[in-house]
């Protein structure tokens, strides 16, 4: 094999092979990151209604935890790139996104809404450049599959999550909610703490490795990280379609439960359907994106997501409204885990925890403006009005992702490219 020949071939993990273990406690982690906010979701509309907050003022909250989020992504990048103990860093994350939340159930005061919503903004952005980083690196040819099963568990949370809470809201307030939703994230973190409480031999070498970059040395990392078209381009992309999911998951309870009148149960019910949906998706366009290229799975999700939230939008307070909800899901929640996959394929394995963290760190930015902008576009023209918002915005990430070059697998074209540079 030649020299140029084993540059473009798929790079061999920097970690040895381990116990599937790692994998299941990994994804149930992340399932866990994202239960607290799915209930969080649920009840925006219980804490609005007693806190007499505005549409605007609900979507302020999310937009404080994603610009935290946006301005502590790409350190939290960085950080895991040039420091080991990945079970640390993630268990670390899972206390810091619980804690803020279990405190807001014992507040009237908006302001301290705001500045916990922040504080799991900064917790939740060291779960992604932790995990998803590894488990590409445990599996780099199935990279697709991987982190399809990666978002899986996320989709299990943001389904699960909201059955459940509309479960406990028959017998407790809200904020009763909120205090026994942290209990299950907490003994999570609790075994992943235990199960990594010592470095694996992945991150001796690794973080041992990266751990003597200087300042200087990170800082020109990061530049070419910055010149690579393939990244900016998915992250740019990603800032769109993070603004429509964002929106959606604040505002569909909303339109579901003061537009078509349902109950806590059923709202529940109905966010389980969308994200149920999206789990069943998920592996096929993981494993599709693998066989087929990550552009025209992309492209073909992101089109028809367009298409359903137009039809959404028209079908306002019908019955047909609830039936649309699991197509959505089915074409939102699919492409997660390909984009992830994509930037991975583009990101030097060195730089892989900057790079997540940095299209993360610009998804946080869409998630900041999404959630208020759909907020004042609702106080004006009515909820049903966001609908239009979302398509608009989903199309103009589509036209990001389909004039995003596809670069090398692997990194490692990326990684000779940079270093000539």
């Amino acid at each position: 094999m030649t020299t140029a020949t084993a540059e473009l071939a798929p790079e061999r993990s920097l970690l040895p092979e381990r116990s599937l273990l790692d994998v299941w406690l990994i994804t149930i982690g992340h399932a866990f990151t994202h239960w607290y906010p799915a209930t969080f979701y649920l009840l925006l509309p219980l804490i609005g209604n007693e806190l007499g907050l505005s549409y605007a003022q609900i979507g302020s909250i999310l937009t404080c935890q994603y610009i935290a989020g946006a301005i502590s992504n790409v350190p939290g990048g960085i950080l895991v790139d040039n420091v080991g103990r990945k079970g640390l860093l993630m268990a670390i994350s899972l206390f810091w996104i619980g804690i803020p939340y279990l405190l807001m159930g014992y507040t009237d005061a908006y302001w301290l809404l705001l500045t916990c919503a922040a504080l799991v903004g900064i917790g939740n952005n060291l779960w992604h450049p932790t995990a998803i980083p590894l488990l590409g690196n445990l599996y780099p040819a199935r990279r697709g599959l991987m982190m399809s099963f990666h978002g899986m568990a996320g989709n299990v949370g943001d389904a699960v999550a909201p059955l459940v809470a509309g479960v406990l809201l028959t017998v407790l307030t809200w904020r009763g909610v909120m205090a026994v939703n942290v209990l299950p994230g907490m003994v999570m973190a609790l075994l992943l703490l235990l199960y990594f409480s010592k470095p694996q031999p992945g991150d001796e070498r690794v973080g041992g490795q990266r751990s003597a970059k200087s300042a200087g040395d990170i800082l020109r990392s990061f530049g070419a990280l910055l010149r690579n078209r393939t990244v900016l381009m998915l992250s740019v992309g990603s800032v769109f379609r993070s603004i429509t999911q964002t929106s959606l998951l604040a505002f569909l309870p909303l339109f579901i439960a003061r537009e078509l009148g349902y109950s806590a149960m059923w709202i529940g019910a109905c966010l389980f359907i969308l994200q149920a949906a999206g789990f069943l998706a998920a592996p096929v366009a993981g494993h599709l994106s693998d066989k087929m290229g990550r552009r025209q799975i992309i492209v073909s999700s992101m089109t028809m997501t367009a298409v359903v939230l137009l039809f959404m939008a028209l079908a306002g307070r019908s019955v047909a409204f609830v039936f649309f909800i699991a197509f959505l899901g089915f074409f939102l929640f699919a492409i997660r885990a390909v984009l992830q996959a994509w930037l991975l394929d583009a990101t030097p394995r060195e730089m892989a925890g900057t790079g997540i963290g940095f299209m993360f760190g610009m998804q946080s930015i869409g998630a900041a403006i999404g959630p208020f902008a759909a907020g004042v576009i609702a106080d004006h023209y009515g909820l049903a009005a966001t609908f239009y918002f979302l398509a608009g915005t989903i199309v103009v990430a589509n036209l990001f992702m389909f004039f995003t070059p596809m670069p090398e697998r692997g990194g490692e074209a990326v990684t000779t490219k940079a270093a000539t540079t």
